[in-house]
């Protein structure tokens, strides 16, 4: 099948690579050349504007966006509406708000263009392993893609499937990123104990390995987790400043919105939120209080 691709960042980069090598051909933009060239030098197509990328691919086209979710979507999207025919669609590979799917789904429908959502979840293990897609959209659309979806997966048979209508998909992977929020946090939390019970000089690695085999909290992010103490086993170098990228303030927005209680997922945003502060003024009046009502010494900054 023959693809555009927008967005040649590693993940992106990555994708179009593993439809490269199952036969797929990949035409693909982005405003750096750097990334360009590492396209073309894995046998995929590149052009240097959205014009020359819709001009090269044949109809009824098929345009993958992996771009960032919010601005620069709205920006491609409309872009590309300009640009493309009835019958060709788009499809939203990034991490977008599934209302603003919704809405830019609604606005290409009016010029007859299809719009797929597809949740991505693999990282920088993609290329290797196959990304897991929630996908959502018209089914004859979807199904006019499953070679994209069969060769991006694990397995053509599983890692991926279509959820539901257009939506869905990005609805899906905002609870699976707040998910693994909760699933990280429990993580980090279990092992800073285990570091802290000083009198048994826990070896936080082998920690690891042993719960990797046959211990119910095995996991994907148990292995990640293992790799990384390994690397690093006091964690040098590395600042508790913890980013979110939007998912998991979507999926407690949506809990509350749905009257649905969801204390891991939410304190598990809050626990990232709280990294960020490195002179936090909530600390210093609760030192304050403590003084103010016990007694209780402050420490000095």
């Amino acid at each position: 099948m023959e693809l555009g691709m927008v967005g040649l960042g590693r993940m992106g980069g990555n994708m179009a690579q593993r439809l490269l090598r199952d036969g797929h051909t990949v035409v693909g933009f982005d405003p750096d050349a750097a990334a360009r060239k590492a396209l073309a030098d894995e046998g995929g197509g590149t052009a240097d504007s959205l014009q020359a990328l819709v001009a090269a691919l044949p109809a009824p086209r098929a345009v993958w966006m992996m771009v960032p979710a919010g601005k620069i979507t709205d920006g491609t999207v409309e872009a590309l509406a300009g640009l493309l025919a009835p019958g060709d669609v788009v499809i939203d590979g990034g991490n977008s708000n599934y209302k603003d799917t919704l809405r830019r789904a609604q606005a290409l429908a009016a010029k007859r263009i299809g719009y797929v959502d597809c949740g991505t979840s693999g990282g920088v293990w993609g290329l290797a392993e196959g990304y897991s897609l929630m996908v959502g959209g018209d089914q004859a659309v979807v199904e006019r893609l499953r070679p994209v979806f069969e060769t991006l997966a694990p397995a053509k048979d599983a890692g991926w499937g279509h959820v539901g209508p257009v939506g869905s998909g990005h609805f899906t992977k905002m609870v699976h990123n707040g998910i693994e929020y909760g699933l990280m946090q429990a993580y980090a939390e279990g092992f800073s104990i285990l570091r802290h019970k000083q009198e048994f000089a826990l070896d936080l690695h082998q920690v690891a390995q042993i719960w990797r085999s046959g211990s119910v909290v095995r996991s994907w992010l148990l292995d990640l987790t293992a790799d990384a103490l390994g690397k690093n086993p006091t964690l040098d170098g590395i600042a508790p400043w913890v980013a979110d990228s939007g998912e998991g303030r979507w999926t407690v927005a949506e809990a509350i919105d749905l009257d649905v209680p969801a204390p891991v997922i939410a304190l598990s945003l809050m626990a990232r939120l709280r990294s960020r502060d490195d002179d936090s003024f909530a600390d210093k009046l609760l030192a304050a209080m403590r003084n103010e009502f016990g007694g209780h010494a402050i420490r000095k900054a």
